[in-house]
């Protein structure tokens, strides 16, 4: 029987067989593959990084590749979850408040994603209860087996016709040993068995411990996890070790051993300098030939092009290894002791410094006990401040003290989302006189709201449903600054993700001390970018947006190439100065 074939005999709802697996539209079987990531031992082992490095390495050779990420969790999205918990939220074009592994596979794969490429169980659930509230499975009892699994087939598939994918890449949150996860391994396990032989490669990421007291590598951890993906039904077809160094023979040989997988195909993935050089130590180990064998698809991959897509790749990672020139940027921020928590900051960083051949070295800044008359010391030999997105009164006086004393010096500033209403609120008290200036969302009561919520905004009910999110045009107003960055292009395309907004009552008053808001909503009046005269600061600039989210390692940034590179040379100028007195 071939696969057109298997499929619909299973494919149809009915009381007179145990079969349920729902097919989109249009789904041709067999012309789209899976690779499935498994996490074993513990979470946080990089699935994310190790899945779009292997995707990479696909669509470098003129493959269509497509990932998802499956989390465990019954939250809808991730809009609400705290960032000590789970890392920076990450906000797709159209809206969907996801987990940072989307933005790994947006940085590391160059594409704009979507809501198809990312599930959690609280919305596999919600489709699963609402068709059976219309009736749609025909008065069967609703089971996890195979209504739940047969919702998560459904997704994998709808995102296969949707990317008309050689390969989808599918990652499973957590590890093989989470409860919340054994009907979404399960899920996986079927869809290979339907799609038929060649369909499916299940990869298994494990984690090799090494105790500083015993001074080597040991194997047993992730021995019995891949065994909890056994005992699931998961043959894995390859293992990769993640380790602090490369994992030695021996221990690869026990996991082969255990496995029934060829030692061939278990690989050493251990800590890298950059994420970025992932892909190529993928190619070296021969994993993406293997993974052609596995799926047998050899007969679609563009060599030559293979070839070109790796140059232009490894000349990055060369520039970033060789860049010969620091910078230091503080960030201010209230989730500095979780570094997750601004991962996409990070990256855009990386992205611009590597670009403008500097290393970009990053001093965190807790603003908590941050003062007038401190700040002077804290931010002693920075070379340029950015002050990130966030909520809440804590730490914002301490961060207004900072966009002060860098406005006032002309230290290079970017402030992204928050970081733009707090520019605000400083240039309103300090230059403007509006005394007690703030939003409302620190201080309600406030005798110059100039940062606060929008009427239209008001109506709406629920955290996550009066945010504004997603992609939106801004207007750049021409001879600006912002101009100038986005190379003169009238309009460009940012992403949100807040609340507030500039109140438009008091944009000319800010105008007319100096204040130039030079970015804006096309239909609204809505403030997008600010920023001062080049005339009056080197580089002080603001975005309501958040540029960091659409920063790609070959093309950074703007916003972030303007900052850096305003760093290098506040950089200069003190090696002048330094060169002078000595």
């Amino acid at each position: 029987m071939n696969p057109l074939e298997r499929l619909s005999s299973i494919s149809k709802v009915s009381t007179e067989t145990e079969f349920y697996t729902p097919m989109p539209a249009g789904y041709r079987p067999g012309q789209t593959k899976y690779v499935v990531v498994f996490g074993t031992v513990i979470s946080g082992l990089g699935k994310g990084i190790f899945s779009s490095s292997l995707a990479k390495c696909l669509q470098d050779q003129g493959l269509t590749v497509a990932p998802i990420k499956l989390e465990g969790y019954l939250n809808i999205d991730s809009g609400t979850l705290n960032p000590y918990r789970h890392g920076e939220v990450f906000v797709l074009d159209d809206g969907m408040e996801c987990d940072m592994d989307l933005g790994t596979y947006e940085r590391m794969l160059d594409q704009d994603l979507s809501r198809l490429n990312f599930s959690t169980s609280g919305q596999v659930f919600t489709r699963v209860l609402e068709k059976e509230r219309k009736g749609g499975y025909l008065g069967r009892d609703v089971q996890l087996i195979p209504h739940v699994t047969g919702e998560v087939k459904l997704k994998l598939r709808e995102l296969a016709v949707a990317s008309n994918a050689d390969v989808v890449f599918v990652e499973i949150g957590g590890t093989a040993g989470d409860l919340e996860n054994a009907y979404a391994i399960e899920a996986t396990r079927e869809l290979a068995f339907e799609e038929g032989p060649d369909s499916c490669c299940f990869v298994a990421l494990t984690y090799v411990i090494e105790p500083a007291i015993l001074g080597e590598q040991k194997s047993k951890a992730a021995q019995l996890g891949i065994r909890q993906l056994l005992e699931r039904g998961i043959q894995p077809h390859i293992i990769a070790c993640r380790a602090r160094q490369h994992v030695r023979k021996k221990v690869r040989e026990k996991l082969a051993l255990y496995s029934n997988v060829p030692l061939e195909r278990v690989l050493s993935m251990h800590d890298s300098e950059s994420v970025y050089e992932i892909p190529e130590m993928l190619h070296d180990a021969g994993l993406d030939e293997a993974l052609l064998d596995i799926l047998r698809i050899r007969d679609r991959v563009d060599d030559m092009l293979a070839q070109k897509a790796r140059e232009r790749w490894n000349d990055y990672t060369r520039r970033y290894r060789g860049a010969n020139r620091g910078v230091t940027i503080g960030i201010t921020g209230k989730y500095t002791t979780v570094r997750d928590s601004y991962a996409s900051i990070i990256q855009a960083l990386e992205h611009a410094g590597t670009a403008l051949d500097a290393r970009v070295h990053i001093e965190w800044i807790d603003t908590t006990e941050i003062t007038g008359e401190n700040v002077a010391a804290r931010v002693q030999g920075l070379d340029g401040v950015l002050v990130p997105g966030g909520f809440g009164l804590r730490g914002a006086e301490g961060k207004i003290e900072c966009i002060r004393y860098a406005r006032e010096n002309h230290l290079p500033y970017l402030g992204l989302c928050y970081g733009f209403q707090l520019a605000v609120i400083e240039f309103a008290r300090n230059v403007c006189g509006m005394e007690g200036a703030n939003s409302t969302e620190i201080a309600p009561e406030t005798p110059h709201p100039v940062i606060d919520v929008l009427p239209e905004q008001k109506q709406i009910e629920g955290l996550g449903g009066s945010m504004r999110l997603g992609g939106q045009d801004v207007a750049i107003s021409p001879g600006t600054l912002a101009s100038k960055l986005f190379h003169h292009a009238p309009e460009v395309r940012l992403r949100f993700r807040h609340r507030y907004e500039v109140d438009p009552d008091y944009v000319e008053r800010l105008e007319q001390a100096g204040l130039v808001f030079s970015g804006r909503a096309p239909s609204y009046p809505i403030m997008q970018i600010l920023e001062l005269p080049e005339n009056v600061h080197p580089f002080f600039i603001g975005t309501q947006a958040h540029p960091e989210l659409t920063s790609r390692p070959l093309r950074p940034s703007p916003l972030f190439l303007g900052l850096v590179q305003a760093a290098t040379l506040t950089t200069k100028q003190s090696e002048d100065k330094r060169s002078v007195r000595n």
